[in-house]
């Protein structure tokens, strides 16, 4: 039986965070991942879909200035859009688990599960540590449906060697809103489909119903308050039926309503973690029921949002925690959340909603961006931000935008949230003009 001082399951941002940090430490560290060294993010998640996102950007930005200097709107070539993709991932898990080996990281491939008496197996190979880290993150649901055999995930379609002509996607959560602009803006016929009237509901109404429009001017079939109940082979296609009634023809079908926890396997029963249809139970310091067992990342169950950077974050808090008696609780800091596409929605801090319930501490401004100089010259004709400003202080406490260049914006307004920047101070600092970090002197 080997031993460790701390075993960690998962080698993706989380687990990678937590294992460099705790061996710098001085501790004697294992990581044992089942499928890609990585994890979620650099081969099937965030990374490789902004690859993808870049050549949506690029030709929305050029679509947006026809008859202003640009004459041509550029065509994405799919073949050599993937191609740029695999060119980054194929070295990731390779990579990954090279950066283990080279720091003296002991690394093991393969499925992982608790032992009654709190050892791993993980083949035919038996661990025991100190404490165990769980970080197996999440993986696509897929809906108890007639023809779910024939359903994909999103791990399918940033895989794709051919776009179907027609797509269809179940859920319009971030996935599903991000995948139907790519497919869109490729020259797929796409249709996003949604159980609720209320997508995204994370993020402000209004503007979500903003992009809505965006989306369905672009010629995405865009249908909310309906679920698909069937899907079946239709020739080389398939045959599509929603809860009302409607039949259509698509190419392929996309699960992408929603992620699970990746638990199932680990048996922590046998260890007494706790767990909910979310995820893992854990107090702040990030430790389950069992006090030797903790877990970061998406397979936790926490309000903040399922982000890599939280995971990550997370990872370097348990580096400190595992390693410091008497460790502070965790204390996330404001975290941002961008749904990409050729116009991006973000949010950040207090929002608007919030906002609007409690109107002795807070007011919101809501703007109108489109005849800012920064939305003017690159031809957004739908920018709003709303800013939620802290009435007692003046300072910006959050906000929620939607235009090209909602990304930069809400990463400025984060910087200004975490150091609690006033008006006072962000008006002595001199930024770069004309830019959208200048703008930030008019958001008060």
């Amino acid at each position: 039986m080997q031993q460790f001082d701390t075993v960690i399951l998962g080698g993706g941002p989380g687990g990678l965070a937590a294992a460099y940090g705790l061996h710098a430490k001085g501790q004697n560290v294992a990581v044992v991942e089942k499928d890609l060294w990585g994890g979620t993010c650099p081969n099937r998640g965030c990374d490789p879909k902004k690859i993808l996102m870049a050549a949506v950007e690029a030709q929305g930005r050029s679509a947006a200035l026809q008859g202003h200097g640009l004459t041509g709107v550029p065509r994405i070539d799919w073949a050599a859009l993937m191609a740029a993709k695999r060119a980054y991932t194929q070295g990731i898990p390779s990579g990954t688990q090279g950066g283990l080996q080279a720091a003296g990281i002991a690394n093991l491939h393969g499925k992982a599960s608790f032992n009654a008496d709190g050892t791993l197996q993980v083949g035919d190979q038996q661990l025991n540590a100190t404490n165990v880290i769980v970080a197996t993150g999440q993986a696509p649901r897929l809906p108890q449906i007639a023809g779910q055999e024939w359903l994909r995930t999103s791990n399918d379609f940033l895989d794709l060697d051919t776009l179907p002509n027609d797509v269809t996607l179940m859920g319009a959560g971030y996935v599903g809103v991000e995948l139907a602009a790519i497919a869109n803006a490729a020259g797929s016929r796409v249709h996003l489909v949604h159980h609720s009237d209320r997508p995204l509901r994370a993020f402000d109404g209004d503007l979500v119903t903003d992009l809505l429009a965006l989306l369905t001017r672009d010629g995405i079939d865009v249908r909310l308050g309906t679920d698909i109940v069937q899907v079946a082979p239709a020739g080389d296609q398939y045959r599509v039926t929603t809860r009302d009634g409607e039949s259509w023809i698509t190419g392929m079908v996309f699960a992408t309503a929603g992620r699970v926890p990746v638990v199932a396997d680990l048996h922590l029963d046998r260890v007494h973690v706790a767990t909910t249809a979310h995820g893992i139970t854990v107090n702040d310091h990030l430790q389950t029921t069992n006090p030797h067992v903790f877990a970061v990342g998406d397979v936790v169950d926490r309000p903040q949002p399922k982000l890599t950077p939280v995971a990550g974050f997370e990872g370097q808090y348990l580096t400190t925690a595992l390693t410091t008696p008497d460790a502070p609780a965790i204390s996330y800091p404001v975290i941002p959340s961008v749904v990409y596409g050729k116009t991006q929605l973000a949010q950040l801090g207090v929002t608007p909603a919030q906002a609007a319930d409690q109107p002795d501490e807070y007011r919101v401004s809501d703007l109108d961006l489109t005849h800012w100089y920064s939305y003017q010259r690159v031809q957004d004709p739908h920018a709003r931000i709303k800013v939620v400003l802290e009435k007692g202080s003046g300072r910006i406490v959050g906000a929620a935008v939607l235009s090209m260049e909602a990304e930069q914006v809400i990463n400025y307004l984060d910087f200004v949230i975490q150091q609690h920047l006033d008006a006072v101070a962000i008006n002595q600092t001199i930024m770069a003009y004309p830019t959208l970090a200048s703008d930030l002197t008019y958001f008060h």
